[in-house]
């Protein structure tokens, strides 16, 4: 991708203007070294990271900032940084009325809690990438944990990304596997989308539909050669989720990027921190969670008819909701209530255009095609059916649509099946 020419405004055929305020984004060997002369306007900066991360280039960067750094202020005490109500008080009880710039040095959790606090403080941010795991580097959106909830926030972009090809091949191979089943799932997020501007007019560019399934195609073959961290492979990766965030930026939310796999991930995440259980890292619960909207897709596809229309019982479904998400659960039912789809009948609309829409579901690889795809950086289904079982598999199939406002494939399959 362009990144020169990604960041610079223009008018597209689907009718909106699209724009990236992101001022840098450098992506190779040694881009520490740009630290400094990006910094040379700032004198009050705040450096924030993990331990882990800290360790990575914290002190690196604190040299590129010379005098110019006012605070660092490391997460020490977590054994898994959470995004929540506390971490993002603790990060803003460190700025003050001279705070001029925040940099962060970290992956997801890092990059959302520094882009949400600079929005709501209105400061510039960067982030420097350590590791090639998430699509979320030039997004404006900030994923987070509030009232134990997945809250998607809109905010505002980096003014600059750094990702220096020498610390991101040497992250952990678990993060670079992530990455890889964050851009894998895009497969299942793009059919989404079209999926729902079909079924509901929902809008739709083709353009950025083209750049997300652009960058999939980069990166779905060389699986093995992120195994053996070989630079190209791993710039690569980072070029195609960095690209991706710039995508979401131009239709401003993460539509294209995020689909039912990304729902099903939450619902893993969510439950999982409630009930204080194990789950993946965000981009290998995509992965695993692509394969399981595809085989949703399948059995779609292999109805030759629609069965009989079924009955929405809300009795049933709040019981459930609040067995399942317990804390979380008032916030699930007020969100549904206020969207109103499970009381929106589109039976009629199915019937009419099944054909159709079973042409858009075929688009996807296969399910078998995607488990070979995860196969060539050892990401196993049996590891994602171990940890999750059949109970709580089947259930995010169920109630993941419930934690988000936007139609994907699980609806059409439960108001069906």
């Amino acid at each position: 991708m362009d990144f020169e020419n990604s960041i610079k405004k223009f008018d597209c055929k689907c009718g909106k203007h699209h724009s990236c305020a992101i001022k840098h984004i450098i992506i190779k060997e040694n881009a520490l070294h740009e630290i400094a002369g990006l910094v040379s306007n700032y004198h009050h900066i705040l450096i924030t990271a993990d331990k882990n991360t800290y360790e990575i280039c914290g002190k690196e960067i604190e040299n590129q900032c010379l005098n110019r750094t006012e605070q660092v202020y490391v997460f020490t005490d977590e054994k898994m940084l959470v995004p929540d109500e506390n971490a993002i008080e603790r990060l803003s009880s460190q700025l003050n009325e001279k705070t001029d710039l925040i940099i962060g040095i970290g992956s997801g959790v890092i990059q959302d809690i520094c882009k949400y606090v600079s929005f709501k403080k209105d400061l510039p941010y960067f982030i420097v990438a350590t590791a090639p795991s998430m699509d979320g580097y030039a997004s404006n959106s900030a994923a987070l944990i509030i009232n134990n909830m997945k809250i998607t926030y809109t905010t505002h972009l980096p003014d600059a990304i750094i990702a220096d090809i020498n610390i991101l091949k040497n992250a952990p191979i678990s993060m670079i596997k992530s990455g890889y089943g964050d851009i894998i799932g895009k497969f299942s997020c793009l059919n989404d989308w079209k999926l729902s501007a079909f079924i509901n007019n929902e809008y739709f560019c083709d353009y950025v539909y083209s750049i997300i399934s652009d960058m999939v195609n980069k990166i779905k073959d060389i699986g093995n050669s992120l195994l053996n961290r070989e630079p190209y492979a791993v710039k690569t990766l980072t070029e195609s989720l960095i690209g991706t965030g710039i995508a979401m930026a131009y239709v401003n939310n993460s539509r294209p990027a995020s689909g039912s796999e990304h729902h099903l991930s939450h619902f893993f995440e969510v439950v999982g921190i409630l009930n204080n259980e194990p789950y993946f890292l965000h981009g290998t619960d995509v992965a695993y969670s692509t394969v399981i909207s595809q085989k949703i897709r399948e059995k779609l596809i292999s109805m030759s008819c629609l069965p009989n229309k079924k009955h929405f019982n809300e009795k049933i479904w709040e019981q459930e909701i609040r067995k399942i998400y317990t804390d979380a659960a008032d916030g699930i039912i007020e969100l549904q209530k206020n969207l109103g789809w499970h009381w929106d009948d589109k039976y009629e609309i199915y019937k009419i255009k099944w054909k159709e829409i079973q042409n858009i579901l075929k688009e996807v690889p296969s399910s078998e095609e995607l488990i070979q795809y995860l196969n060539s950086v050892n990401l196993s289904m049996e590891d994602f059916y171990n940890l999750y079982g059949k109970e709580k598999i089947n259930n995010a199939v169920k109630y993941a649509m419930d934690l988000k406002n936007r139609y994907t494939v699980l609806w059409i399959y439960n108001e069906l099946i």
